[in-house]
């Protein structure tokens, strides 16, 4: 069974029609049983399994927060895709680039729905792997012209801003991380966070916030004070217990259900509230989706059977 390793996922990758295509299948019919975590050495292995009627894809995640602090990625996967009318496996991917892919292409995709159409500036929290797919995502659904980076160890973010010093777009490191939250018109924050990096009372009104970091119950990254003003959507209905920042706010009254407004699926199908003003801060959750990743590893299989 061949695999495809991230060098050829980047050959066969191509935005336009890959975040079309995520698009158009997130409104069509498929199946996504709740993920399952088990935790192991201070780890976590997640299993993430979709289907529909053509393609079964399931994806087998590990994720270790220490990996950051030695300079090695947090997260490691494989993506297996299967012919659902067979149960014949058809081809295997790196399930991290996949993931980044996919990720990033979301919360963009949320972006154009939630955010202010004439946002200009990115604030992107975390240097880790997601954040130039984040940029670049981001960079294609909104007439962004500045992108800050901020990070707790400087360097990160250093390396990652001149992968776009030839880039139309400016992309520089933030120092001070309140400042550049205040000037920020959309802010995605992806860090393996336990408590919250991002606080409400820096942002102004009218700001759009993508949540990517947390999974876990444990895990937050913005505060009460900001979940207090938002309006919050979701990739999966799941982030209600899987990410500390909808189950913590949700359990302690900050947030409530009626402030929670819909999901990407719903967002895409024009069956959910967007945007209502400009003052509204909007907060967008990301907490991962199978289904994401099976629209993903079906346009990737598609697209290497082009080649062929």
């Amino acid at each position: 069974m061949e695999f495809l390793s991230s060098k050829k996922l980047d050959a066969l990758f191509d935005r336009e029609a890959f975040h079309g295509h995520l698009a158009a299948f997130l409104r069509q019919n498929a199946i996504m049983p709740q993920r399952t975590h088990h935790d192991f050495s201070g780890n976590t292995l997640l299993l993430m399994p979709a289907w529909n009627e053509r393609f079964l894809g399931v994806k087998t995640a590990t994720v270790a927060p220490k990996n950051s602090a030695l300079g090695k990625p947090v997260v490691h996967a494989v993506f297996t895709l299967f012919d659902a009318r067979t149960g014949r496996p058809l081809i295997q991917m790196d399930g991290q680039r996949l993931t980044a892919f996919r990720t990033a292409a979301a919360s963009a995709l949320a972006a154009r729905h939630l955010a202010r159409p004439h946002a200009k500036r990115l604030l992107v929290i975390g240097a880790g792997v997601l954040c130039p797919e984040l940029i670049r995502a981001h960079a294609f659904e909104l007439p962004l012209e500045e992108v800050l980076i901020w990070n707790r160890n400087p360097q990160r973010a250093e390396k990652v801003a001149r992968l776009f010093k030839d880039s139309s777009l400016r992309v520089n490191v933030a120092g001070d991380l309140a400042t550049a939250a205040a000037k920020a018109d959309v802010i995605s924050c992806a860090t393996p966070s336990v408590k919250p990096v991002l606080h409400g009372g820096w942002i102004r009104p009218g700001t759009h916030v993508d949540l990517v970091g947390s999974y876990k119950p444990d895990m937050r990254e913005a505060d009460d004070e900001l979940m207090s003003k938002a309006e919050v959507w979701m990739d999966n209905p799941a982030a209600r217990v899987e990410s500390g920042d909808i189950a913590m706010p949700l359990k302690n009254g900050t947030l409530t259900e009626s402030r929670i407004k819909g999901t990407l699926r719903e967002m895409l199908a024009g069956k959910c509230e967007l945007r209502r003003s400009e003052a509204q801060v909007t907060v967008f959750k990301s907490v991962g989706y199978a289904l994401e990743d099976l629209a993903a590893a079906t346009w990737f299989f598609a697209k290497k059977k082009e080649k062929v």
